[in-house]
């Protein structure tokens, strides 16, 4: 298990990155801009704000190459996929020193430009996920990247706490938060859906054993046929207020974009919790994947090349969790002996379709007000 910084995990690499910067905008308007996507605005957060420590800003080619084949950084530090920053040879040229980040074209950020290098996309792709298939969507978003990756230290200026801003908390807060509650083990659930009865279990079992759940959903960027942020949130919030123990749960936002990598998004969302102050996470049944790109338990499989020590955040693995009609509760295969036709498993297409047809999901799938939410909102969405 990791070190102790004032009492609580140590981030990873032992020091909790800071990268925000009080400043005044005026300074710095005579420098080229460069627009981030929202990705890269998601990443530029994360860095600054010390959810990805030990970055200290987007990877320079040394980092690149050793990430991609080795899942470590060059100093042997586990790091499993590429944060970089992808612009065109045209715009490469007007990059050369300090630069002003942008979003939306308003200035967020300054990048310290040390390094410009060209990636190995196809490489990159193959080792982080899996496959160089232009459908899925990670890669979609890597082959979208620029030619050339800008490398150097970033700044935040501004801290945008969004819609989301009662629930949006910077590591340092939530590590402060954690004290308050007086939580000295703490368990991280990621997720990019609503939550289902068999997230419920996992949370309720890991409860039995460890202080606090610090609920972390993913709210960057999804796939288009993802359910909204807005609407998993109200889902969050209606649940916890009803079927969970006061002063055990947290919940506070992943300002992260999904990258839908499998097994190496699983690394990298267990090392961000760990950050966050979380002493264990869980990983269920194909964390972070999507389609058919990834083996059912890959993402639990992959963490068996470093050491509990390297990670320094426990892995909690949980098989694929159903509500059996025989057994009349939430179980797994480990805990039922019946078949197939006695299990409620509903995949995400079926709940949409169901949804959008303002059809009832069962009661033992997800709580009622749960499916309420969802059912306003798709209904809303479609009249």
């Amino acid at each position: 298990m990791s070190s102790l910084v004032d009492g609580r995990i140590a981030p990873h690499g032992g020091t909790l990155v800071n990268r925000l910067v009080q400043a005044d905008l005026l300074e710095y308007a005579h420098l080229p801009a460069l627009e981030l996507s929202e990705r890269s605005s998601a990443d530029l957060e994360l860095i600054a704000t010390g959810v990805y420590s030990p970055l200290e800003g987007f990877l320079g080619e040394v980092d690149y190459h050793s990430v991609v084949e080795t899942l470590r950084l060059a100093n042997g530090l586990p790091w499993s996929i590429p944060i970089t920053l992808g612009v065109s040879q045209d715009q490469a040229k007007n990059y050369r020193d300090t630069v002003r980040l942008t979003k939306n074209g308003e200035t967020v950020g300054l990048l310290e430009v040390c390094e410009q290098y060209q990636p190995d996309k196809q490489k990159e792709a193959l080792e982080v996920y899996r496959t160089t298939d232009p459908a899925h969507p990670g890669v979609a978003a890597l082959l979208a990247q620029g030619e050339i990756n800008l490398a150097g230290r970033v700044s935040l200026l501004e801290l945008s706490r969004g819609e989301f801003s009662a629930h949006h908390r910077t590591p340092q807060e939530t590590r402060t938060q954690f004290d308050h509650l007086g939580w000295h083990s703490v368990v991280a659930f990621q997720t990019r859906n609503p939550i289902h009865r068999a997230h419920e279990y996992l949370h309720k079992v890991a409860l039995e054993q460890i202080d606090g759940l610090f609920l972390n959903p993913l709210v960057g960027a999804t796939k288009s046929d993802d359910v909204p942020a807005e609407v998993r949130m109200r889902a969050y919030e209606v649940l916890l207020e009803r079927y969970y123990p006061k002063g055990r749960v947290l919940l506070g936002v992943y300002p992260a974009a999904m990258r839908y990598a499998g097994p190496r998004e699983a690394i990298l969302h267990a090392l961000s919790r760990k950050n966050y102050g979380c002493t264990h996470f869980i990983v269920g049944r194909d964390h972070a994947g999507v389609g058919s790109y990834y083996g059912s338990y890959a993402a639990q499989e992959i963490f068996s090349v470093f050491t509990a020590e390297e990670i320094g955040i426990e892995i909690l693995k949980f098989e694929h969790t159903f509500y059996c009609k025989h057994c009349g509760s939430i179980v797994s295969s480990r805990t039922c002996p019946h078949d197939g036709t006695q299990h409620l498993i509903l995949s995400g297409s079926k709940v949409r379709e169901l949804l959008r047809a303002g059809s009832s999901l069962p009661a033992e799938f997800t709580r009622p007000e749960v499916a309420e939410v969802l059912r306003e909102a798709y209904q809303g969405a479609v009249s």
